[in-house]
């Protein structure tokens, strides 16, 4: 394997990982949504 495509891999590999890092990161820092607990909860909703 000769030195560019070596290299264009390498950077390939760390942008696509470092892309998947970043949405990771942000589902586990995303607060949870408020939603009820319980069916009662939503009897003032209509549907």
């Amino acid at each position: 394997m000769n030195t560019s495509a070596l290299t264009l891999m390498v950077v390939t590999m760390l942008t696509v990982t470092s892309i998947t890092l970043y949405f990771f990161w942000l589902v586990l820092k995303t607060p949870p949504r408020q939603e009820p607990d319980s069916y009662v909860d939503n009897d003032d909703e209509l549907r």
